[in-house]
C-alpha cells in the first residue's frame, strides 16, 4: 500500500500541474551532468554508478509539502492556499478586541518552550492499532450479525422476551408482593439492582437477576496455614549488646543444635561402616571346602500309630446313618440350644447385680475417650505451628545467627551486617506453609565447553 501511494504521488508529480515547494527541484538543464556509460550488469556497480539524486530530491520535497501543508500543493484548493486581502485589517482588529479595557504594555506572548513543544507537522499521528483491537471481536461480530438476522425474522432471544414481559408487568402496576408467584415467572416485576433499598437475602429472584448465586465458602479456606507470626522476634541474646545470661542461653541453644548434627552424622557413619572382621583359620577352611561336601538330605519320619481303622483316598465313602442315630443327634442339638438359651437368661440376670461395676467401666471408658480427644487436639494445635510436608523436600530450620563473646560489637557503628532479608523472608514463607520447601536449581551444561586458541594468541607464544 505504501509503494502504491508513493507511485501515485510520483505520477502526480510528473504531471505538468505539479508544483514543487523548492525552487531548485528539477534544476537547470545546463547543470545536468552527463551520465557515464558503465556496465550495469553486475550487482557491484548498481549502487556505485546509479544516480538517484533526483529521486531523493523529489521525495524530500513531497515530505516537506506533507509536513507544512498536510498534502501536495497541486491537490489543494485555491481557497486553502489563497485569501482576498480587502485592506480592513485595522477594523477587524478593533472588532476582535473585547470591550473591557486592556492594560497598556507589552502584548502577552507564549513562552518559547511552549512554542518549541508545539507540533510543526501537519501529518497526523499514526493510528495505534492495538488501541482499537478487541478480544473475541470476530466472535462478537458473528453473534451480533446472527442476532440481527433473527430479529429481522421476528425471533427474539429468551432474555429479551423475559425483559419485555417484565416491563409489561411493571407498567400494569401489579406488585409481586400481593401475589405469590414462582421465581421464574416472567410476570414478576422487574428488580432494580441500583436502588437504595436493601433486597431480601433469601430472595431467589434477586440472586437470579444479579447472576451471582455465590457458593458458600468453606471454613477451612478462611483459616491460616500456620499460627506462626509473619516476623519472628529474635531471642534477647541476639542483640548487638546483649545481657550476659541471655547471650549464654543463645549459645547453649546453638551448641545443642550442633551436637544433634554431629550425632546424626556419627549414626549415619556407623550404619554405613563396613564390617572389617579378620579372617580366622576356621572361616578360611569353610570357604575352601564350600561346595565339595554334599550334605545328606534328612527325610521326614512318618508318625507312629495304628492306621488300620482309617480310610483315605477317593474310594472312601460315608456310611449311612440309621434312624436311631439321626434322632439321637437331633435331640442332642435341641438340648444344646436350650442350654445356651438358659445360659443367656442367667447372664442377663447376673448383669442386674453388676450395674455398679458396669457404670464404673463406662465412666472409665468415657474418661479415656476424653483424654484421647484432648491429646489429639493438643497434637493438632502443636502441628499448626510446625511446618508441614508440602513437597518432596522437608523443611529444615536455618542455623541460628549467633556471635561468640569475642565477636560482640560494643556499638552500632562497629556492627557488621549479617544474613539476608530476602533469604529470611523466603524461609519464613516455607515455615508458615505458604510455599513448599525448595532447593537451588542445579546448573547443568548441555554441551561441553570447547577451548580453542586463536591465531593471534598462538603468534604471541
Amino acid at each position: 500500500m505504501m509503494a502504491a501511494a508513493w507511485r501515485h504521488k510520483r505520477v502526480a508529480a510528473s504531471q505538468p500541474g505539479f508544483l514543487p515547494l523548492k525552487s531548485n527541484l528539477g534544476g537547470d538543464s545546463s547543470n545536468v551532468k552527463r551520465r557515464k556509460r558503465v556496465n550495469k550488469n553486475k550487482k557491484k556497480s548498481w549502487n556505485k554508478f546509479s544516480d538517484i539524486q533526483d529521486v531523493e530530491e523529489f521525495l524530500e520535497d513531497v515530505r516537506l509539502q506533507e509536513r507544512t501543508t498536510g498534502g501536495l500543493i497541486a491537490e489543494k484548493t485555491d481557497d486553502s492556499l489563497f485569501f482576498v486581502d480587502t485592506g480592513d485589517k485595522d477594523e477587524k482588529d478593533k472588532d476582535a478586541q473585547p470591550e473591557t479595557t486592556v492594560k497598556k504594555g507589552k502584548h502577552s506572548k507564549p513562552l518559547r518552550i511552549d512554542l518549541i513543544l508545539q507540533p510543526d507537522s501537519h501529518i497526523p499521528a499514526p493510528k495505534n492499532v492495538l488501541a482499537f483491537q478487541q478480544p473475541n471481536a470476530k466472535k462478537q461480530r458473528r453473534t451480533s450479525d446472527r442476532a440481527a438476522k433473527l430479529a429481522s425474522m421476528g425471533i427474539l432471544p429468551r432474555r429479551e422476551k423475559l425483559l419485555q414481559l417484565r416491563r409489561a408487568a411493571a407498567a400494569s402496576g401489579v406488585s409481586a408482593k400481593k401475589r405469590a408467584v414462582a421465581n421464574n415467572n416472567p410476570d414478576r416485576t422487574f428488580y432494580d439492582l441500583w436502588t437504595a433499598e436493601t433486597p431480601e437475602t433469601a430472595d431467589p429472584y434477586y440472586l437470579e437477576q444479579t447472576k451471582k448465586k455465590l457458593v458458600k465458602r468453606p471454613d477451612r479456606l478462611n483459616e491460616k496455614p500456620s499460627v506462626l507470626p509473619a516476623i519472628e522476634v529474635i531471642a534477647p541474646g541476639g542483640s548487638y549488646n546483649p545481657d550476659f545470661f541471655s547471650h549464654q542461653d543463645l549459645l547453649r541453644k546453638a551448641h545443642e543444635v550442633e551436637v544433634k548434627k554431629i550425632k546424626a552424622e556419627e549414626k549415619l557413619a556407623r550404619q554405613l561402616a563396613v564390617n572389617e572382621d579378620v579372617a580366622t583359620e576356621e572361616t578360611t577352611f569353610k570357604e575352601q571346602v564350600e561346595g565339595l561336601i554334599e550334605e545328606e538330605e534328612i527325610e521326614p519320619e512318618e508318625p507312629e500309630g495304628d492306621t488300620e481303622g482309617t480310610v483315605t483316598g477317593p474310594t472312601a465313602t460315608q456310611e449311612k446313618k440309621t434312624e436311631k442315630q439321626r434322632k439321637k443327634e437331633k435331640a442332642k442339638r435341641i438340648k444344646e440350644l436350650q442350654r445356651k438359651a438358659e445360659r443367656q437368661v442367667i447372664d442377663k440376670r447376673q448383669q442386674l447385680f453388676q450395674l455398679r461395676s458396669i457404670s464404673a467401666d463406662l465412666k472409665k471408658q468415657e474418661q479415656r475417650t476424653k483424654m484421647r480427644q484432648a491429646q489429639r487436639k493438643a497434637q493438632q494445635e502443636a502441628q499448626k505451628s510446625m511446618p508441614r510436608r508440602l513437597g518432596k523436600l522437608k523443611f529444615q530450620d536455618p542455623d541460628l545467627d549467633v556471635q561468640l563473646s569475642n565477636e560482640l560489637a560494643g556499638s552500632l557503628r562497629s556492627l557488621k551486617p549479617e544474613g539476608s532479608i530476602l533469604k529470611d523472608r523466603f524461609l519464613s514463607l516455607q515455615k508458615r506453609n505458604i510455599i513448599e520447601p525448595r532447593d537451588r536449581a542445579k546448573f547443568k551444561r548441555k554441551y561441553k565447553l570447547k577451548f580453542s586458541e586463536k591465531r593471534a594468541f598462538r603468534e604471541i607464544q
